[in-house]
């Protein structure tokens, strides 16, 4: 069991436990399509949502990262376009567990390398399986493999770990 301690812009001192190896042991019923470092190598998030964590996660995921040091630019995005929300309406929602203040993906990073909290893990599949929905309305209203139809919601898509290229 590895300890990590996080000393980033939004948490400080705060430590978990890495439980399981790295990209295994995931619930059977949560199979991201992208890792972590596939997914900051798309472009994910304007390229801002990570710049002050890369102690805390593999050097390698930032090594092809499309990363703005000092704001979002939508353009780092795969498919150019805006498709998140402010972490403001985040955590108006309720969406944000304390342990994760950055939200899903942080969670996602933190999973994937092995930390593992039963009931915020349940959660947070829950919440990416409802996600799917979007893929069907993509299929619905797009030719298959045109990337230029409904950007948004394949860039959404991208923010959750489904691989929108392949619709």
């Amino acid at each position: 069991m590895k300890r990590v301690v996080v000393n980033d812009n939004m948490q400080k001192d705060y430590v978990y436990f890495l439980t399981e190896r790295v990209g295994e042991s995931f619930h059977t019923d949560f199979n991201p399509e992208l890792t972590p470092k596939e997914m900051l190598e798309l472009g994910v998030f304007g390229g801002k949502y990570m710049t002050d964590c890369v102690n805390e996660f593999p050097k390698e995921w930032f090594l092809n990262a499309k990363i703005s040091v000092f704001k979002k630019d939508v353009n780092l995005n795969f498919y150019k376009v805006d498709a998140s929300l402010s972490l403001s309406i985040w955590v108006e929602k309720g969406w944000i567990y304390e342990e994760d203040p950055r939200g899903w993906f942080q969670w996602y990073c933190r999973y994937y390398m092995g930390r593992r909290i039963e009931t915020e893990d349940l959660r947070q599949i829950k919440r990416w399986k409802a996600i799917k929905r979007h893929i069907a309305a993509v299929k619905k209203n797009c030719s298959p493999g045109d990337l230029s139809c409904r950007k948004k919601q394949r860039q959404a898509l991208l923010h959750w770990a489904y691989d929108s290229r392949l619709i």
